[in-house]
């Protein structure tokens, strides 16, 4: 992973859209700093695309899409987009399975509820799951005392062998039923909605994570961002970001963002 000082100009300079995870990206010990909005509603100003691209809610992406300074969200990683239309203030939403899927899903989601709770003593159901529609998140460290790695990736094996997929991020593993992740819905954001084809994309999204269920993303684009606590998941990455920040979580995060404006104005 290189410093992201290191980062060309030009390359900087190409950059239209900023897609981010969350949790320990933009956010620093479960609090939003004031720097770390401040870019990225500096960052949206400014003309850039800005789209979070979280594990987190429905319910917690209804508000962001309405609230923050940003052009869409992905959430539940990868489950869903919204994009608020503030002049006609209407919800566009788009969902990867259809409302019967989700639905049989679910059924299938609280048996591993059931199951992970029961055999892996002082993980808990996370604080937000009542909002959510198509994943299952179990708390590991952001509500509970920290669990060893060990027994998180004992309840990453109890979704797998129910057939589901399930990555880890840096609170929660989440498992969910279907062929999706973070990628392919921001792929689909960006065409659908954004009219932008993968080659063109490529070359002008940079995406910053901090954690593994941001893996797809960073092997995706050459423009990877890592904030300097990625380095405790180093481990457990085959792909790791191009770039590494500084500074840990929202400051990386506006750390970020200040290269890509400076190197806009020029």
């Amino acid at each position: 992973m290189t410093p992201l000082s290191q980062m060309p100009l030009e390359t900087a300079r190409s950059v239209r859209v900023v897609l981010t995870d969350i949790d320990d990206t933009i956010t620093s010990e479960g609090m939003l700093t004031a720097s770390a909005y401040g870019a990225l509603e500096e960052l949206h100003r400014a003309g850039f695309l800005v789209i979070p691209v979280t594990g987190r809610p429905a319910g917690w992406c209804d508000h962001i899409a309405r609230m923050w300074p940003v052009d869409a969200v992905v959430g539940e990683n990868g489950a869903f987009f919204f994009r608020y239309d503030r002049e006609r203030k209407t919800m566009q939403q788009r969902f990867w399975a259809s409302p019967e899927e989700l639905k049989r899903n679910r059924a299938k989601l609280d048996a591993i509820e059931v199951e992970v709770l029961a055999s892996v003593p002082g993980s808990a159901l996370a604080s937000d799951q009542a909002y959510r529609v198509a994943d299952l998140a179990i708390d590991f460290c952001e509500d509970v005392p920290a669990l060893p790695e060990s027994e998180v990736d004992r309840i990453v094996s109890i979704f797998e062998r129910a057939g589901a997929q399930a990555k880890v991020s840096s609170i929660h593993v989440n498992g969910w039923f279907g062929d999706y992740n973070k990628l392919s819905m921001a792929k689909t954001l960006l065409a659908d909605v954004f009219g932008m084809d993968w080659d063109e994309t490529k070359k002008a999204v940079v995406y910053a994570g901090d954690s593994p269920n941001d893996e797809p993303m960073f092997a995706a684009f050459p423009l990877s961002v890592g904030v300097a606590n990625i380095e405790a998941f180093a481990h457990r990455l085959t792909s790791k970001p191009a770039y590494i920040t500084r500074g840990h979580s929202g400051d990386g995060f506006a750390e970020l963002a200040r290269l890509l404006l400076d190197a806009r104005r020029g």
